[in-house]
């Protein structure tokens, strides 16, 4: 498409034609190639790719701040994915194991998965760039205990919001979640830092909030999935199971993008496919298939009724079952998806057709 000459420690612009953003429905990758000559001779060589695309927090009509991809308004939802294997627990069997997750969501009607207190290897982002997959990338969390977990914004209640850290139990975590930001910058599908979830380990919140939104100013951050909230980052994000809720509009909607960080967990164990045959658990339990997937629509529904509100994102628990939790739309094994793809798909475009008012 483009080719451009420059001199070595040099920089240069290099403009694309008829530029393609980067989204989900359209995940345009360029191929990009580098090369070292010398005399008229390539010494060196380098092939990568890149994608452009913008996320960012726009007011709408009714003065409530929204999520914005290229621009406009994109409703983001997914799953919340753990990323754990029945065989090697944080590692995925094969590569195409791997890959077949991101596939799968995909194929399901999800446009976004939050990627939950792990990180991936680096093709598991390659495969959202490719296939056009949004990426709410979670730090991992550490250092548990010592703080009050407050599940509602604006409610402060007895116990300590930000746990007090060692010194050298910051340095840790300053300097593995800034290595993280940095190996990862490149992936356009990542849109969204989470930096804690839940209260576990969540310390010095705004000071890290700012600290994360200063180290990559192009990407938005949600400071505190479920909590604790502390009037800072981009995003409010409240987790609710197994109904569909959200911030109140009209308290926090003018300062931060409004999320539903987790919902659902709807639980249905499949004989011969769980880690163990009792004493599985999901936030609501269903005996088959049919009952699970009307529940799960209601809250679909549900969740149409909330964005012209002024609900940006929802994240449903879970990919897929991990051990004791029977909430995953596939098993453990991943053998079974427990609602037709097709419907699921149906169900999910409705989110994306909703008004926003």
């Amino acid at each position: 498409i483009k080719e451009q000459i420059g001199q070595p420690n040099t920089s240069f612009d290099l403009s694309v034609p008829n530029l393609e953003p980067w989204s989900p429905s359209n995940p345009k990758l360029y191929d990009l190639e580098i090369q070292l000559i010398r005399k008229g001779k390539i010494v060196d060589q380098a092939k990568s790719y890149f994608a452009m695309r913008k996320i960012a927090m726009q007011k709408d009509e009714n003065g409530v701040q929204r999520l914005m991809l290229n621009n406009k308004f994109t409703f983001q939802y997914g799953p919340l994915d753990q990323g754990w294997w029945p065989d090697g627990l944080h590692t995925a069997p094969t590569d195409e194991a791997l890959k077949f997750d991101v596939v799968k969501t995909k194929e399901m009607g999800f446009n976004m998965i939050r990627k939950h207190i792990k990180v991936e290897p680096a093709r598991w982002y390659r495969y959202c760039d490719s296939i056009g997959m949004l990426v709410w990338q979670d730090m991992p969390s550490g250092d548990l205990g010592g703080n009050h977990w407050d599940m509602q914004p604006g409610k402060i209640s007895g116990g300590n919001r930000d746990k007090v850290r060692s010194q050298e139990s910051e340095n840790y975590y300053r300097k593995e979640w800034k290595a993280i930001m940095e190996v990862l910058h490149n992936y356009p599908s990542i849109v969204i830092w989470v930096p804690f979830n839940e209260a576990w380990g969540q310390f010095k919140t705004k000071e890290i909030t700012e600290w994360t939104v200063a180290n990559d100013p192009s990407r938005l951050v949600n400071s505190a999935s479920g909590g604790n909230f502390m009037e800072t980052g981009h995003i409010l994000d409240i987790h609710n199971y197994p109904d569909a809720a959200m911030p109140d509009p009209n308290l926090f909607g003018a300062k931060q993008v409004l999320a539903l960080g987790e919902f659902g967990g709807l639980g249905l164990p499949i004989d011969g496919h769980s880690w163990q045959q009792k004493d599985n658990w999901g936030y609501q339990s269903f005996k088959n298939k049919t009952e699970l997937l009307e529940r799960y629509k209601r809250l679909i529904h549900d969740l149409t009724r909330l964005i012209p509100m002024g609900l940006s994102a929802a994240v449903y628990t879970q990919t897929t079952d991990v051990e004791v939790e029977t909430n995953g739309l596939m098993t453990y094994d991943r053998k079974v998806v427990k609602m037709p793809e097709a419907e699921l798909k149906a169900a999910h475009q409705a989110l994306y057709n909703a008004p926003t008012k």
